[in-house]
């Protein structure tokens, strides 16, 4: 029986500055003032120049919006079309897991700092053969996910996407909340 490789990727800390190359125009265009100063990243920078779609769920999920999210998933998956997320909520922990299994790009965007944060090994060689970025706007002292950091990393992945597709939105939740603000951005927005 052959002896199977393991792939261990170099996973090092890099920051982009405002005024770097690397750093996105859309950031500036949607946020302006809020935008970042900086954004710390693991993985191919080449990820944050290409069309991406955003995803947002409520933590609270009817099942027909469960269904459709995952067949969502498993249809971008099979396009090859990036998606950015936190991956925070249920449903985009498991669409996380169905685009997993594939080979198109990921940008997966905690709230909080990337830096001494665990990543699984299912990211690790995503990581090390191009296809997964991780990508905070987080200071390294802003360790723990809060409710205002989540809040905070959802306007950023709307920022840095060409178009959203929200799965659920529960009426009067944080996640509608950002719907309506998306209104005003020149970005599609799928439900």
């Amino acid at each position: 029986m052959a002896e199977r490789k393991i792939v261990r990727p170099l996973l090092k800390l890099q920051v982009i500055v405002r005024d770097s190359r690397f750093y996105p125009i859309l950031l500036d265009k949607r946020l302006g003032k809020d935008a970042p100063i900086r954004l710390w990243t693991i993985g191919s920078l080449d990820l944050i120049n290409i069309p991406k779609t955003a995803l947002f769920c409520s933590k609270s999920c009817p099942g027909d919006a469960i269904l459709n999210a995952t067949d969502q998933a498993q249809k971008w998956r099979s396009q090859d079309r990036c998606i950015i997320s936190g991956f925070h909520s249920p449903i985009e922990k498991e669409c996380l897991q169905i685009l997993l299994r594939g080979v198109q790009p990921i940008i997966i965007c905690p709230a909080r700092s990337l830096e001494r944060m665990r990543i699984p090994m299912e990211w690790r060689e995503g990581i090390g053969a191009g296809r997964i970025l991780l990508l905070s706007p987080f200071e390294p002292s802003q360790r723990r996910l809060t409710a205002t950091l989540s809040e905070q990393r959802n306007k950023l992945v709307a920022a840095l996407s060409d178009e959203v597709y929200f799965a659920h939105a529960t009426p009067g939740g944080k996640t509608a909340r950002l719907a309506e603000q998306l209104l005003g951005w020149d970005i599609s927005i799928l439900a």
